[in-house]
């Protein structure tokens, strides 16, 4: 296998939440497409020491906030390059191309429609996903209740849902989906049914969560879904996940969890070295709370998944 070019890619963000391209140069490799800015890491030099050295030769800046977003390993034909990109918030000076290069300012929803080298496009799905994935409580005692304390949730944040119920009447279900579905569009979320394609796309969900039984049953990624989460617990299920192209995966348990307390946490090291092995966004999940987020970035995760860290605390699963 050819030696692993290492390299440092800024993701910036502007106070408008737009993202900054640039597109490569025809003599190139892989030139004209759009990527993000950054480039190699000398030897012996630190990704962030590499980051901030390649942005100022590149755009002239100087980058004051970031932190880990995603690290991507991709194998072109000719060679191989590993992606450590690290989002970028806050800066000083004025972005402009000092390499002559193009750029474009685009909303991250948006990042699709410019043609990017493959190893970019797990940085695109990593940036169109929020930091916080709710999983509700699989029980509905009171259904007015359940669809407050959601709705408390969404005015806190939380962007992306994963309704997870059982042992409800269709009917009921149907009914609950439907207003689950109401409130994530009214707080510009996006929703995520635990089930089958069919129901997803009834309900008018944003996409699908798969167990990960039904992940190992799959031959090809569900027909007509759009956004598609996975549950994964070792390095077969996330592969499997990464040949489907599921656009993200939660891997648990990381840390010890009440709801699971026979299970043997991976722990911090361990979900590091999991997530580095594929090219996707990963959510830790498992003894999740909302101040580990910044544990979870450096690494490796998209962000934090979960049930009672997530869900408001009056009223968490017990």
């Amino acid at each position: 296998m050819p030696e692993i070019i290492k390299v440092a890619a800024g993701a910036l963000i502007d106070s408008q939440g737009q993202v900054l391209i640039a597109r490569r140069h025809d003599d190139a490799h892989q030139g004209g497409l759009w990527e993000f800015p950054g480039g190699k890491c000398e030897v012996g030099e630190s990704t962030e020491a590499a980051l901030k050295r390649e942005l100022n030769e590149e755009l002239g800046i100087e980058v004051t906030g970031h932190r880990p977003l995603i690290r991507v390993t991709h194998h072109y034909n000719d060679l191989s390059v590993l992606l450590d990109v690290h989002r970028v918030d806050t800066w000083d000076g004025e972005v402009h191309a000092r390499e002559d290069q193009p750029l474009a300012w685009v909303p991250p929803g948006k990042l699709g429609d410019y043609p990017m080298p493959a190893a970019d496009v797990p940085i695109v799905h990593a940036l169109q996903l929020p930091e916080r994935y709710l999983i509700t409580p699989a029980a509905v005692p009171d259904q007015q209740l359940f669809l407050n304390n959601l709705e408390k949730a969404l005015h806190h944040g939380v962007r992306l849902v994963q309704l997870r119920v059982f042992d409800l009447p269709q009917a009921t279900y149907l009914d609950l989906a439907a207003q689950v579905q109401q409130l994530c569009e009214a707080n510009d979320a996006r929703l995520l049914i635990n089930g089958e394609a069919e129901l997803a796309q009834h309900v008018g969900a944003a996409g699908l969560h798969l167990s990960s039984r039904q992940l190992l049953t799959l031959a090809a990624r569900p027909k007509g879904v759009g956004l598609l989460s996975v549950s994964c617990h070792n390095a077969d299920e996330l592969n499997r996940a990464q040949e489907l192209r599921a656009d993200c995966a939660v891997l648990s348990p990381v840390l010890p969890t009440r709801s699971h307390p026979d299970a043997s946490p991976l722990g911090w090291d361990r979900f590091a070295q999991l997530v580095d092995e594929v090219a996707m966004p990963v959510y830790a999940l498992g003894g999740m709370r909302p101040d580990l987020i910044n544990v979870a970035w450096a690494n490796g995760a998209q962000g934090i998944a979960g049930i009672r860290g997530l869900w408001p605390a009056k009223d968490r699963p017990a």
